[in-house]
C-alpha cells in the first residue's frame, strides 16, 4: 500500500479539524437554544410572540452572548428598591425620585402621595446623552399644574444601585464609540452608522432581557401610576415590573424593533414611522401616532416667536444661530470647522453664534481654541441665571458680542439651555437628533449615526428644516440663504401651519393618553 503524500495528509487533517469544528458548533447551537429558553422562561412578556418569530439557533446564541455581555453572571433580583421623592430645584412643581436611605427612615415614594391625591404621573428616563432627558422634561411640562396628581421625574441613574451601574457602563461605551466615529470618519464612521441601523428583533430580545434586571429600580413606585418613558429601556423595565399603563415615546424616526416595547403603548412622532411599524407587524393596539416631543413653552410661543423671526429678516438683522453639542460630546471637529468657516460672516455682523458646549469641558476648550484662531471676540455665560437673563434680553436687544459661549459644570443647565434659547434664535444648527423635531428653523449638519438621516428627512418634508448638510460647504450655502428673507420666512410660516394641525403636540398627547388610560383603569 502506497504511503500518503504530505499534501494528502494535510487535507485529511484539515478535513478532520473542520469536521470537529462543525460538530462543536452544532453542540454550541444546541446549548444556546436551551440556554435561550431558560433565559426567557420567566419573562413577563414574550418578545418572540411580539415579533411573530422564534429565534434560530444562531440567533439564540447571539442573544445569550449579548445578554451575558450586558449583565455578566448577575441573576435578576426580586428586591424592590425603596424610593424617596424631593422637590426639584430645577423645575417648579416637579418631584424627583432617589433611592431611600433606609437608615434615616425617609418617606417612600409610594407613600408620599397617599391621601386624597391620585397615583403620581411618572415620567421615566435615563441620563444617556441629552436627548432622552430633554424629551422627559418636555413631557413633564405638559403634566405639571394638575393639583390632583403629582408628577415624578424618575431617572434610573438617580437610583444608586448595581442596576444603575449596568446602565452607566453601557452608556459610556455608546458615547465613546459615537465620539470616535464622529472624529475619525471614513470606514469607522460607516461601520458605526451601519450598527445604528441594525436594531433587529434580536436587539429587542436583548433589550427586554436586560429590562428584567432593571425592574427593581422601578418597582418602588405605585403600580397604579401611569408611566411615560422617554427611553425604551425604561418602558421595558416598567412592563417587566408589572405596570399596566406604560407609554413608550419612540425617539427615532427610523423604525427598528429595539425602539418599541411589547406590552406598552408605543407613540411615534411621524406617519412614516407609524406606517413602517405597522408593516413590521406591531399590533395596532400598541402603536399610535402622537406628534413631536416638544416642551409646552416652545409650543405655546410658536405664533409670536415665528412672527419675531420673520420681522428680524424684514429688518435685516444678523442671523442668530444656536449651535449646541450633544450629550455624547461628539462632532467636535465638524462643529469647530463650521465656526471657523462662519468667522468672516460673524466679523461683518451678518451672523451671530450662540455656542452651547454643554457640560463638556473638552468642547468648551475646543470652542475657545477655534475662536482664538480666527480672532473672534466672545462672551461666556456660565450658569442658569445668566442663560435666563440673556434670553430675556435677546427678545428686544442684540448680544454684546457676536459670539456667545455657553459652558456649564452642571448637566441640567447644559440640556435646558438649548430649549430656553430656541425662542430667541433664528436658526438651530445641530445634527439630526431629537432637536430635528423642534419648532425652529433647523440647519441639519453632519449626522453621527446613519439612523439620524431620517430625522433630517422629516424636518425637510415638514418645511421647518433643511436636508442634512454633510459638508461645511453645504452648511455655508444654507447660511447664505438664511441671510435673505425668503427661506427663513417660509420655514417659520411652515412651523405656524404645522402647529395649527398639532404636529408639535406629541408630549401633550402622550400625557393626555396616559392620564385617560389611568382614569379608565381605575374604574
Amino acid at each position: 500500500m502506497a504511503l500518503l503524500q504530505g499534501w494528502q495528509i494535510f487535507l485529511i487533517v484539515l478535513a478532520g479539524i473542520l469536521a470537529l469544528l462543525f460538530i462543536a458548533y452544532q453542540c454550541i447551537l444546541c446549548w444556546a437554544t436551551r440556554a435561550y429558553a431558560k433565559m426567557v422562561q420567566d419573562n413577563t412578556i414574550s418578545v418572540d410572540d411580539f415579533v411573530n418569530e422564534h429565534p434560530t439557533p444562531s440567533q439564540c446564541l447571539k442573544c445569550v452572548l449579548l445578554n451575558r455581555f450586558n449583565v455578566g453572571n448577575k441573576i435578576p433580583s426580586t428586591e424592590i428598591l425603596e424610593l424617596r421623592v424631593e422637590e426639584s430645584d430645577k423645575v417648579a412643581g416637579l418631584k424627583v425620585t432617589f433611592r431611600s436611605d433606609v437608615s434615616t427612615k425617609q418617606e417612600s415614594a409610594a407613600a408620599k402621595h397617599s391621601g386624597t391625591k391620585k397615583p403620581p404621573l411618572v415620567v421615566g428616563t435615563i441620563r444617556m446623552g441629552f436627548g432622552h432627558h430633554r424629551i422627559a422634561y418636555a413631557a413633564t411640562s405638559w403634566g405639571l399644574g394638575d393639583a390632583s396628581r403629582d408628577v415624578y421625574f424618575h431617572d434610573l441613574l438617580n437610583i444608586e444601585s448595581e442596576e444603575a451601574n449596568m446602565i452607566q457602563d453601557t452608556d459610556k461605551m455608546y458615547s465613546k464609540f459615537s465620539r470616535i466615529a464622529s472624529e475619525w470618519g471614513g470606514p469607522i464612521e460607516k461601520l458605526w452608522g451601519s450598527l445604528t441601523l441594525s436594531g433587529d428583533a434580536d436587539s429587542l430580545r436583548v433589550t427586554c432581557q436586560m429590562a428584567h434586571y432593571l425592574s427593581p429600580i422601578v418597582s418602588g413606585l405605585d403600580k397604579k401610576s401611569p408611566i411615560v418613558a422617554s427611553h425604551s429601556l425604561v418602558a421595558a423595565a416598567a412592563v417587566a415590573a408589572g405596570y399596566e399603563n406604560v407609554i413608550n415615546l419612540v425617539i427615532d424616526n427610523y423604525a427598528q424593533w429595539f425602539t418599541v416595547v411589547p406590552g406598552a403603548l408605543n407613540l411615534v412622532q411621524g406617519p412614516t414611522n407609524y406606517h413602517n411599524f405597522l408593516k413590521m407587524g406591531i399590533p395596532p393596539s400598541q402603536l399610535q401616532l402622537a406628534g413631536h416631543w416638544i416642551p409646552k413653552e416652545l409650543v405655546d410661543d410658536i405664533p409670536t416667536t415665528c412672527q419675531w423671526r420673520i420681522q428680524r429678516r424684514v429688518d435685516g438683522k444678523p442671523v442668530r444661530m444656536l449651535i449646541p453639542v450633544g450629550g455624547a460630546g461628539a462632532q467636535r471637529s465638524f462643529v469647530c470647522k463650521l465656526v471657523a468657516a462662519l468667522a468672516p460672516m460673524v466679523k461683518f455682523g451678518k451672523v451671530q453664534l450662540l455656542l452651547n458646549a454643554g457640560d463638556h469641558a473638552h468642547m468648551k476648550q475646543a470652542f475657545e481654541e477655534v475662536l482664538h484662531q480666527v480672532d473672534l471676540e466672545y462672551s461666556i455665560v456660565p450658569d442658569m441665571a445668566g442663560v435666563k437673563k440673556f434670553r430675556q434680553d435677546m427678545v428686544t436687544h442684540e448680544p454684546d458680542t457676536n459670539v456667545m459661549l455657553f459652558a456649564f459644570d452642571e448637566y441640567f443647565t447644559a440640556v435646558a439651555t438649548t430649549d430656553i434659547l430656541c425662542n430667541v434664535s433664528d436658526v438651530l444648527a445641530c445634527k439630526p437628533s431629537e432637536l430635528a423635531f423642534f419648532p425652529i428653523p433647523n440647519l441639519m449638519i453632519r449626522r453621527v449615526g446613519d439612523h439620524e438621516q431620517f430625522f433630517a428627512l422629516r424636518a425637510s418634508e415638514l418645511g421647518d428644516g433643511t436636508l442634512e448638510a454633510r459638508e461645511i460647504e453645504d452648511c455655508l450655502e444654507y447660511v447664505e440663504l438664511f441671510m435673505k428673507k425668503e427661506l427663513l420666512t417660509s420655514m417659520n410660516e411652515a412651523i405656524v401651519k404645522n402647529n395649527q394641525i398639532g404636529i408639535y403636540d406629541g408630549c401633550k398627547n402622550a400625557i393626555r393618553i396616559a392620564l385617560e388610560r389611568a382614569e379608565e383603569m381605575s374604574k
